[in-house]
């Protein structure tokens, strides 16, 4: 339902809105009077006063963000903690890759399918309380995953596990906007972000040298013991929301919300794009473990886990991503993060360690840059229900995560690292030719537009 319109908001608008070539110019369209500066700068002076939302500096706001990256950490170190141990559950539970690599996907998948109904149930229940409510239950179960006795229920409590973590995401993003202050709201976000690629990345160098250590299992109990002492310290740091209004659980009117994104070309693009360039990063990162414990590298496990100190690279190239729309364009940056991507992978096929390494590199400058830029991208293009328009991207995003880990070690069972070299390239020029469709569609468009 549209917002009632104010008189403030009517004023605003007006002030925005050029005059018509047609009309008369007056003294309020064309000189700002020294009394009215003066009124509007009281004004903003006043509003911005009586904010009482959080801002840098002000009561709450370091235990805020320092609470947020706890939780992303927990989060995403939980959500890949087995991605790194693959080859080790692989030998104890004697079952191929493909099998194994569903300790990953199922995580993933059922992230998916649940972050649309979790982000729904959090309008009604509240941001903190659902957020809790997914750390506990995903703590939980982390400290059950140790003790599975076969693969099957080994993937069974992951999927659990990924479902519960569906609540985080979008009920952090809506905590922070309510109540965090616009001009902060970049800062705190980044802090949960950090967060989320912190704990990505620690969670599988943990476990990696837990498991050279002691094993598979006390690599994943060491995550687990981890997350739950931030789940514990996110709980009593957060603040009590303070801006937060209950709201009434409308299915029909989600619905509504729901198919109007999804008949939208440029979001569905957009979600296939991200879908596209997570089945690369998954299928590589699942299957790196593999192909590096094999001649002719022979890497302990602790060393592998170590490989995703790469993911620093990526912090830095989606951080770097708005530049590049700036000086390239949209689709110009998508075009060099595919180029990027696509040469990592052809690089990676080297039997030099050096040259897997450097692969590695670009394909996570690629994919991060890549991904950024989509997903600003669908902030950019939803006009209405952003909430349910950047879920349903995390949904994408993280069905591509679930399909490229499957997909790409079925590949590598298949055909060795080429096979997953070949996957890859199949999901780049996807993606190349989802973004020449849609530069020729915004060509016709505007073609047709000049024509009328």
């Amino acid at each position: 339902m549209p917002p009632a319109t104010s008189g403030a908001t009517a004023t605003h608008a007006a002030a925005l809105t050029p005059p018509s070539p047609d009309s008369e110019p007056t003294t309020a369209n064309t000189v700002n009077t020294p009394s009215t500066a003066h009124t509007d700068r009281t004004a903003h002076t006043d509003r911005t006063a009586h904010d009482t939302r959080t801002a840098p500096g002000g009561p709450g706001f370091r235990r805020m963000s320092f609470a947020l990256f706890l939780a992303g950490m927990a989060a995403f170190a939980l959500l890949y903690s087995t991605q790194a141990l693959l080859p080790l559950i692989s030998a104890d539970f004697g079952v191929s890759a493909s099998t194994a690599s569903w300790t990953v996907s199922a995580a993933t998948g059922a992230l998916a399918l649940f972050v649309l109904p979790l982000s729904a149930l959090s309008e009604r229940y509240g941001r903190r309380t659902l957020m809790t409510a997914s750390l506990s239950v995903a703590v939980a179960v982390g400290l059950l995953v140790p003790f599975a006795p076969s693969v099957g229920v080994l993937i069974a409590l992951r999927a659990v596990q990924g479902a519960a973590l569906a609540g985080l995401p979008a009920s952090a993003m809506a905590y922070l906007a309510e109540e965090v202050r616009p001009k902060a709201l970049v800062a705190a976000i980044g802090m949960f972000v950090a967060g989320n690629s912190i704990g990505g990345m620690s969670g599988r160098i943990v476990t990696g040298w837990a498991a050279q250590a002691w094993g598979w299992r006390w690599g994943v109990a060491v995550v687990g013991l981890l997350a739950v002492a931030c789940a514990l310290a996110f709980r009593a740091l957060l603040p009590a929301p303070r801006h937060f209004t209950p709201g009434t659980l409308h299915p029909k009117s989600l619905a509504r919300t729901v198919r109007s994104h999804l008949s939208n070309p440029l979001l569905c693009r957009l979600y296939a794009i991200g879908a596209l360039f997570m089945t690369v990063f998954g299928a590589v990162y699942t299957v790196i473990g593999y192909r590096l414990t094999e001649a002719p590298f022979s890497l302990p496990q602790g060393v592998i886990g170590s490989i995703f100190l790469v993911y620093l690279v990526g912090t830095a190239s989606s951080a770097a991503a708005g530049k590049l729309v700036t000086r390239l364009g949209r689709r110009g940056a998508l075009y060099l993060a595919v180029s990027t991507t696509a040469g990592g992978l052809l690089l990676s096929l080297s039997d030099t360690l050096a040259a897997v390494l450097l692969g590695l590199v670009l394909i996570t400058a690629g994919f991060f840059a890549g991904h950024a830029v989509a997903s600003s991208s669908v902030s950019r293009t939803a006009t209405t229900g952003r909430a349910q328009a950047s879920a349903l991207y995390q949904s994408a995003y993280y069905v591509g995560s679930s399909a490229g880990g499957t997909l790409g070690a079925v590949a590598f069972h298949a055909g060795g690292w080429g096979g997953t070299v070949g996957l890859g390239v199949l999901a780049v020029l996807g993606v190349v030719t989802i973004t020449l469709y849609g530069s020729r569609a915004a060509r016709t468009e505007r073609l047709t537009a000049r024509a009328a």
